[in-house]
């Protein structure tokens, strides 16, 4: 987006343009298009349609507070979750922070959560019109001289902006003009630059759920965030025990999932013990998986894995707990098409979910070919086991510990 553009946006200009634009029902069509260029421009048209329907995207992340708020589409897809943000802000605040330089802040969607937990924030982005959008919505979250929104590249300022001790939250842009990007040599501000920050200092980076381990730098944390069962980031922390004590071999990292809301959480472990399939099956949360803490659970639950590397447990009982989903296994059968599929006809089952670990098997693709057909439903879970592969047939349990997202 032009900066001028963005501008217009945000000021009292476009509040009008805004309100139609919110009224049309399906604001991507020509019709929409065509109403909003009766009073205004076609750039400006664009601009307030894409508005409203990025709002509408925001909601599932941010709430009612989206109606509000400005964004790009890149900025909503990476912009932390509000409740997550929410979290990383009250851990700071138990640091003992009270400023926080946010380098490559987005819409500001963090800044705002600092700002709220009442900190002092320095956001910067490097794009202007980005920039424009992030200090409308801090402005408008009537802040006062708590925020402060600096376009500038991060690497240039960083420097001058952490001086005077604040604590730094860090979350590399990932895209890059041919889109979203792995290569950590394309994040900005680069990897090595980011890390480095957090030496000496208390502060954060937050990453991709799925950032390789190889990326994890000895001497900091990390963290795997799981929101209503979706996992949403790894993060990576300095702390204040860390940060003040030279090491000349610094400690590998310390892993722990988090799952939000309810700020529950779990550090990883030894591994966990392998044996039979017993009554009961856990599905553990995949930010308990990418943190290793499978053996920690495992030990809460008195449960064990159904083969090793298979993060599936099992257990004699039923033990409530917010890292896992929990089954009850009615029966076990071989691991065979036919043998599934003369079972999902004679029990006419028209509703199947089929889980699938460790096996080289589509789920959607084997579905098809089993031909489910009836009024009955099942969810079928396919694993290796000590007893060779092996197709499960499991019930969903809820166990009153309000972790089940399903």
């Amino acid at each position: 987006m032009d900066p001028e553009l963005a501008r217009w946006l945000v000021s009292d200009a476009a509040r009008p343009a805004l309100a139609e634009a919110s009224g049309q029902p399906d604001p991507g069509s020509l019709a929409a298009a065509t109403a909003l260029r009766r009073h205004w421009t076609a750039e400006q048209s664009a601009a307030v349609l894409t508005q409203v329907a990025l709002r509408r995207r925001g909601l599932t992340k941010f709430g009612p507070p989206a109606e509000h708020l400005f964004f790009t589409p890149d900025a909503l897809e990476q912009a932390t979750r509000a409740e997550v943000a929410a979290w990383r802000a009250a851990r700071f605040v138990a640091a003992g922070v009270r400023e926080v330089v946010d380098l490559g802040c987005g819409i500001g969607a963090d800044a705002l959560a600092f700002a709220a937990a009442g900190l002092k924030v320095v956001a910067v982005e490097a794009d202007p019109a980005t920039a424009v959008l992030a200090a409308a919505n801090l402005g408008a979250a009537n802040l006062g001289a708590g925020a402060e929104v600096v376009c500038g590249d991060a690497v240039e300022l960083a420097g001058e902006l952490l001086s005077d001790g604040a604590a730094v939250f860090i979350d590399p842009a990932r895209r890059t003009a041919s889109g979203r990007t792995w290569r950590v040599e394309d994040f900005s501000p680069p990897w090595d630059f980011a890390t480095s920050l957090l030496t000496g200092r208390f502060g954060c980076i937050k990453g991709a759920p799925g950032l390789p381990s190889a990326l994890l730098p000895n001497g900091l944390d990390a963290t795997w965030v799981s929101h209503r069962g979706d996992l949403v980031e790894t993060s990576l922390w300095s702390s204040r025990d860390r940060s003040s004590t030279v090491s000349p071999v610094p400690e590998p990292p310390r892993r722990q999932a988090v799952l939000l809301p309810g700020n529950q959480t779990l550090a990883s472990g030894k591994d966990a013990p392998s044996g039979q399939v017993s009554r009961w099956l856990y599905e553990p949360d995949p930010a308990v998986i990418r943190a290793r803490a499978i053996g920690t659970l495992a030990d809460s639950l008195h449960a064990w894995t159904v083969h090793p590397g298979i993060a599936y447990l099992t257990g004699d009982a039923l033990v409530a707990t917010p890292f896992a989903t929990a089954f009850e296994v009615s029966e076990i059968l071989p691991y065979s098409e036919q043998v599934i599929r003369a079972w999902v006809r004679d029990h006419a089952v028209g509703v199947l979910e089929i889980k699938v670990r460790g096996l080289d098997v589509d789920p959607s693709t084997l579905r098809k070919r089993l031909k489910p057909r009836g009024p009955n439903s099942v969810t079928l879970v396919l694993t290796p086991t000590l007893d060779g592969s092996r197709a499960l047939v499991v019930r969903r349990v809820r166990t009153g510990s309000g972790a089940d997202p399903h």
